[in-house]
């Protein structure tokens, strides 16, 4: 019934396969449940409550992804999108960790309506390659900039704003260690090498007196709270209240291009696509969508297609059933809070990863033109201003102003598509006029 439901031997692969492929994915990934909980406890959300929403918002992802769409890809909180949750929107504002997560919410709501609808595919069509590029860019240098600075490698002056920290500090010592055996594993092509650094990172904390636990590593989950927010009406309101529209946008814009990008490209990885289509996109679109609805109801980030999934599809997974393996093992994590808690509560041990999918991140620089001042220039601004200014919005917003305007100089404003004018005046005004 299985074989049947999952379609294994029309997409040639097995129930055992199927299975190690699920492992391999979950191993990749499973570091998220540690680093998403130490990012958005920077905000002021409880550690465990993130925790917990973690859980359900990938296990319900992942599910919808293998049940209803069928596909090996993995669905959970994405990396960057935290971080500009904790250190832009609640971080940079007046605004709690409640209200931004009313920010969160209704951006899945969107996202669920935009994945039922054509307009999903006319925006990402519309906005120009070189902008999307400059996006990932910039926000794997946010992520990598995050990292250096929390463990100290990275400090304030007074002149040059930030300068090299205290390399015998033993906090930089243990992120210089950690970030070594991490890249080692990753060199050899161990799988769960981000995973499995920090483990190592955190044993070797542990003897060197910097980790400290005590007591059982297993622990029953409570259970999570409901519309962390408030209610829906409430996140609604407090969206007109604060004028969080850039906020609510930004999650938005983001949360498309990443999930579709890592959708299309873990689906070519398997040869699951259908020319230049993917099949059953919008149960796949959905997934994601209603991830980060439910998500953000108990207390987390917005989702995203994992790229670490390709892991599991270069192992043989091709099926929905490497995605019931994921969730059944997060489901399990669940119980691992005391471990969890434990290696949270250094910086050392988290960073090294942060570092590295920041570095991941930067692979789209190679596919700006960067020969083109029209082009290259609103990319760089995007780049350059993320981790500059702290702020995710605050660098699309600037690509998005820059673009139009050297088209239109350069008598190329036939390129410019009508939706990103509009995104162009949207951002305008929110720079000019509203707080941010």
């Amino acid at each position: 019934m299985i074989s049947r439901f999952f379609k294994l031997e029309e997409n040639e692969t097995t129930f055992k396969t199927e299975l190690i492929a699920g492992l391999t994915t979950f191993l990749t990934m499973v570091y998220i449940i540690v680093v998403n909980p130490v990012i958005l406890s920077d905000a002021g959300a409880p550690f465990n409550a993130v925790f917990l929403a973690t859980i359900i918002a990938t296990v319900i992802g992942t599910l919808w992804m293998g049940l209803f769409a069928n596909y090996p890809i993995a669905i959970a909180p994405g990396m960057g999108l935290n971080a500009y949750f904790a250190y832009s929107v609640v971080g940079g504002g007046d605004i709690s960790y409640t209200v931004a997560f009313g920010a969160v919410f209704v951006s899945g709501i969107l996202f669920v309506i935009l994945s039922l609808t054509p307009f999903r595919e006319k925006l990402i069509e519309a906005i120009p390659s070189n902008l999307k590029y400059g996006i990932t860019a910039g926000i794997g240098l946010f992520i990598a900039f995050i990292g250096l600075r929390l463990t100290g490698l990275i400090v304030a002056h007074p002149v040059n704003l930030v300068v090299l920290g205290d390399l015998h500090s033993p906090t930089v010592i243990l992120t210089l260690v950690g970030l070594a055996i991490t890249l080692v594993l990753m060199a050899l092509n161990v799988n769960g090498a981000l995973f499995f650094g920090m483990m190592a990172t955190g044993v070797i904390a542990y003897f060197t007196g910097q980790l400290d636990f005590t007591g059982s590593p297993i622990e029953l989950p409570s259970a999570p709270e409901a519309f962390i927010f408030g209610s829906p009406i409430a996140a609604f309101t407090d969206i007109i209240q604060y004028g969080l529209y850039a906020v609510v946008f930004s999650f938005l814009l983001v949360t498309i291009f990443d999930t579709t990008g890592t959708m299309i490209g873990v689906a070519e990885q398997a040869g699951l696509m259908k020319g230049n289509k993917m099949p059953r996109a919008r149960q796949a679109l959905l997934a994601d969508s209603v991830a980060t609805s439910v998500g953000a109801i108990f207390g987390t980030s917005p989702t995203s297609a994992y790229i670490e999934s390709s892991s599991g599809v270069a192992t043989g997974g091709r099926t929905g059933l490497t995605n019931m393996v994921v969730a059944v093992l997060f489901i399990l994590a669940a119980f691992f809070l005391p471990v969890v808690e434990a290696i949270s509560g250094l910086a050392a041990i988290t960073a090294p990863t942060l570092i590295i999918v920041g570095s991941f991140m930067l692979g789209s620089l190679a596919k700006i033109d960067w020969n083109t001042l029209d082009e290259a220039f609103p990319a760089f601004l995007i780049i350059l201003t993320m981790p500059l200014t702290s702020s995710i919005a605050t660098g699309i917003a600037l690509g998005f102003i820059s673009y139009p305007l050297l088209k239109i100089v350069k008598g190329k404003w036939r390129e410019v598509h009508p939706l990103v004018l509009v995104f162009t005046v949207l951002f305008f005004i929110q720079l000019a006029f509203l707080p941010h």
